[in-house]
């Protein structure tokens, strides 16, 4: 078995996979190093086994998505963008559709055809792949890479990229050793936390409402701190509390938060951002169109009969009577919650679910230019494993496409 390789990448999900690729094309002597029986098993969970790759977002907006850390990404994805990105897979045969005109998948919409084209690609460029090999720890002599430890074997390289990605679904592999090997070597791990998943709430009423999805909800964190920060998109309720992309998107704001408080309270518009004011008035002009209808009826044509009937419950209307009928308290209260629904979150589904962790290697330690590490030479970052995480929707895949794509070039 050789044991002296050019490059090391460790980990085979999506970054891992292009950056072996990329290495290899640089006229490199590669070995893929993955501790599960088979490639890309977290990759193959993504978008709902779907694989969402991308989507349509210029380079521009696709970066201010991830907020302040959006412009670490700039050469990444000018390397390796969308049009590339699609482009690659192609040449590898992989067709790919956007049918909501924003995200993109592999025309099968199944990770296996990712996966087993990625496979390919690898076997036909003849990178040295062993699966069921645990990385244990990096090797180096104080300035420099040169190679790993695993359970059983050495392997010599001058250059080792890390993509072994996050905490997420600890079930496919994820255990944070991406993290240790970073340490062992220097370098800081931000706070860690579980992202884009769902959360649980106090309020009992949402178990009533599953069937139903909110469009365009707004959702505000109710503390001082956070007054800021806010989410839109679609809401689902579960039997013990919220999930949907507003809700993976907004998480990342609210687990660091479940942390330090205890309980989360959310403040929800589910009528597209209208005022008290306006729901008055729409309820008013319901009310002169439809005079036999009682108050749930009438909440009905802002909201789902199931959230309707919840909402008139939590403040105490008489769901008999038309909505003129109840006290004034009641109206004011029903107008109010209507507006902006309270729930309180308590708990997350933790990383056991979480589809991505906020936190990682600091940027700062990291050359955004070539992923290398600014603390040892020959050592290389890419994918979830760095701090920088964005929303769902294909953004977290095209960056550890775009940033495996970098690692691989292995700049200096």
């Amino acid at each position: 078995m050789n044991t002296n390789y050019d490059v090391i990448v460790v980990g085979s999900g999506g970054a891992g996979m292009i950056a072996a690729i990329t290495a290899r094309k640089q006229g490199k002597n590669v070995l893929l190093l993955e501790k599960l029986p088979s490639l890309g098993a977290k990759l193959k969970a993504t978008g709902g086994g779907k694989c969402n790759l991308t989507n349509t977002l210029s380079t521009e907006d696709f970066m201010t998505s991830f907020g302040r850390n959006g412009r670490f990404m700039t050469t990444a994805i000018g390397m390796l963008n969308k049009k590339d990105l699609l482009e690659f897979f192609l040449s590898i045969g992989v067709e790919t559709d956007t049918k909501d005109g924003f995200r993109i998948f592999p025309k099968s919409h199944s990770s296996a055809t990712i996966i087993k084209a990625l496979h390919a690609e690898l076997n036909r460029l003849e990178v040295d792949i062993l699966c069921d090999m645990k990385v244990e720890r990096l090797l180096f002599d104080g300035q420099s890479i040169t190679g790993v430890q695993t359970t059983n074997e050495k392997f010599d390289a001058p250059n080792v990229i890390v993509a072994t990605g996050g905490l997420g679904f600890p079930m496919l592999g994820a255990n944070g050793d991406g993290y240790e090997f970073a340490k062992e070597v220097g370098h800081k791990i931000t706070d860690l936390y579980p992202a884009m998943l769902p959360v649980y709430v106090k309020e009992k009423w949402v178990a009533d409402c599953t069937a139903d999805t909110i469009a365009k909800a707004i959702v505000k964190i109710d503390l001082k701190k956070a007054k800021k920060l806010k989410a839109v998109g679609d809401l689902i309720f579960t039997s013990k509390g919220l999930r949907g992309p507003v809700i993976l998107d907004f998480s990342r704001e609210i687990t660091p938060l479940l942390e330090k408080y205890d309980e989360v309270p959310l403040l929800i518009n589910m009528v597209k951002g209208k005022s008290e004011d306006d729901i008055f008035q729409h309820l008013k002009k319901q009310a002169s169109l439809k005079p036999d209808a009682n108050v749930v009826e009438l909440i009905s044509s802002l909201l789902p009969a199931s959230v309707s009937n919840a909402l008139c419950l939590e403040v105490g209307a008489d769901i008999s009577k038309k909505f003129k009928d109840q006290n004034g308290q009641v109206r004011n209260d029903l107008v109010k919650i209507v507006s902006s629904t309270p729930l309180t979150v308590t708990e997350s589904v933790g990383f056991k679910k979480a589809m991505i962790t906020r936190g990682g290697v600091s940027l700062k330690e990291i050359n955004p230019e070539t992923m290398q590490s600014k603390i040892i030479d020959g050592l290389y970052f890419c994918g979830e494993v760095m701090d920088l995480d964005g929303p769902c929707g294909g953004y977290n895949l095209q960056w550890s496409f775009s940033s495996g794509n970098l690692a691989g070039h292995l700049y200096k």
